[in-house]
């Protein structure tokens, strides 16, 4: 029976969430308290967590975009800067082989931010211009990912994330002070892209060991933390109706 039982709770766990050694370590030797191995399991259970909630993270934003039919309130700046750190992490971790748990969110994100940023110039009068730039964002993305494009130019990209986070944070921090309030900003998608990146600081350096992934988590976090922030600060402010001619 314990067999029966070992055979498909192993298929449904390896190499999913536990490498072998760790499954025979925790579910053969019964080591429950094997730190090392415990360590992976939650590492890797908090990445597909991540990448299932990135899924939904941005939709609320979407939608209430959608329902109002504006985007005021949110900074196109930051949004394209949003995005351009969001490609640069799935790039960099599709071209160095890392983990679909430690960065499948970014791809997820990413397909959102684009919407987003669509429906921000769409509601702006400048659908054309939404247009192109969804076409031009498809061939950036196929030369990235292309052989054409070097190693060199790929870590640069990734390192480029910090100030393109930092700077895209600061603009919708900007906007939101210079507003008195947060418009049509989501409470729920800050709420989640705040947790989900303090959460990645620690799966990023789990499975990846790379500083440079861990360091843009770190910062990230710290920027939305600051955005979350104003969200609660500006709860109760409403955005003034604009009077009919």
């Amino acid at each position: 029976m314990a067999a029966e039982v070992d055979g498909p709770l192993k298929r449904v766990l390896v190499p999913l969430l536990l490498p072998e050694k760790c499954y025979d370590q925790i579910f053969v030797q019964w080591d429950l308290l094997h730190v090392p191995c415990l360590k992976i399991l939650l590492s890797k259970g908090l990445g597909l967590v991540i990448v299932a909630g990135s899924l939904l993270v941005k939709l609320p934003q979407v939608f209430k975009i959608l329902g109002a039919k504006s985007a005021e309130g949110l900074s196109l700046q930051s949004v394209m800067l949003e995005l351009v750190a969001l490609t640069g992490t799935m790039i960099y971790s599709i071209t160095n082989n890392f983990p679909f748990s430690s960065w499948g969110e970014a791809l997820f994100l990413m397909l959102q931010t684009v919407t987003i940023a669509f429906l921000v110039l769409h509601y702006r009068g400048q659908t054309v211009k939404g247009v192109a730039f969804l076409a031009c964002y498809a061939l950036v993305l196929l030369v990235l990912l292309s052989p054409l494009t070097p190693q060199a130019v790929v870590t640069l990209l990734q390192a480029s994330n910090m100030p393109f986070v930092v700077v895209g944070r600061l603009l919708q921090a900007a906007t939101n002070y210079r507003n008195g309030h947060t418009g049509q900003l989501s409470a729920i998608t800050v709420f989640l892209l705040f947790g989900g990146s303090l959460a990645r600081i620690f799966t990023s350096i789990q499975e990846t060991g790379d500083p440079l992934m861990a360091g843009t988590f770190v910062v990230s976090s710290l920027c939305n933390g600051l955005i979350a922030a104003q969200v609660l600060f500006y709860w109760n402010a409403k955005a003034p109706h604009k009077k009919k001619q």
